[in-house]
């Protein structure tokens, strides 16, 4: 069942071990077949280079498996909570990158301080508040979700595909699986390069609004004006 959206899945986790985004164990990827209402995410404590696509878990909204014979990711309850309340997402990464969890770690977000970053995040990637200890205690990765939402409640998840959990570390997501991960490895770089900036001079400002936003919408929207055309056949 849905074989073309495990092996994506399974490829993008692969992907993140490729990239350096992840170790050990620790990070998942995940994809949702909207139709059949089917999440197909990452298996639990696998080691990625020994995942096989048909280790690849399919769940459904509620999170019950409905075809693998291993547990799903941990994490499984973050990201239904991420499907449900933003619909135009495909694919969710979630990782332990240095860079970004240094910035999740001190809870600050990112800052954009230069185009590089402008182009993929159209401003700060945010920080969600810490969770609470009822929160934690009561049912923890599915409260992560609903703090990573609520920090959304005035943010466009199209514009900026990124967030960091207080205290934890980033969750990205995209159209698809693999343009998730392009937007982590993104997010790692800018945050890479805003650690340098900073420790560079402090003082540096961040980006003017208007060369944010025309970098950004270089590449994003209705105007987007970089790359090439798609001929239609």
């Amino acid at each position: 069942m849905l074989d073309k959206l495990r092996r994506d899945v399974w490829k993008a986790n692969r992907d993140l071990a490729r990239r350096g985004l992840v170790v050990l164990t620790f990070g998942n990827a995940s994809g949702i077949d909207r139709k059949r209402g089917l999440v197909a995410i990452k298996p639990s404590g696998v080691e990625y280079d020994e995942m096989k696509p048909a280790d690849i878990v399919l769940v459904d909204p509620r999170g019950r498996v409905v075809e693998g014979k291993l547990r799903p990711s941990s994490d499984t309850p973050t990201h239904l909570a991420l499907y449900r309340a933003f619909p135009g997402i495909g694919g969710i990464v979630h990782a332990h990158s240095p860079a970004a969890t240094i910035f999740a770690q001190a809870r600050r977000p990112i800052p954009c301080l230069g185009t590089t970053h402008a182009d993929h995040f159209a401003g700060p990637v945010p920080v969600t508040r810490m969770l609470r200890k009822a929160e934690v205690e009561a049912d923890y990765e599915a409260e992560t979700g609903k703090v990573i939402v609520e920090r959304f409640a005035k943010l466009d998840p199209g514009a900026m595909p990124a967030v960091l959990v207080a205290g934890h570390g980033p969750f990205v997501w995209g159209r698809t699986p693999d343009e998730a991960v392009r937007n982590a490895v993104a997010l790692e770089l800018v945050a890479s390069l805003a650690l340098a900036t900073r420790h560079l001079d402090p003082r540096v400002p961040e980006l003017p609004a208007y060369i944010l936003s025309k970098h950004h919408k270089r590449k994003h929207g209705p105007k987007a004006y970089y790359g090439q055309t798609k001929e239609k056949p």
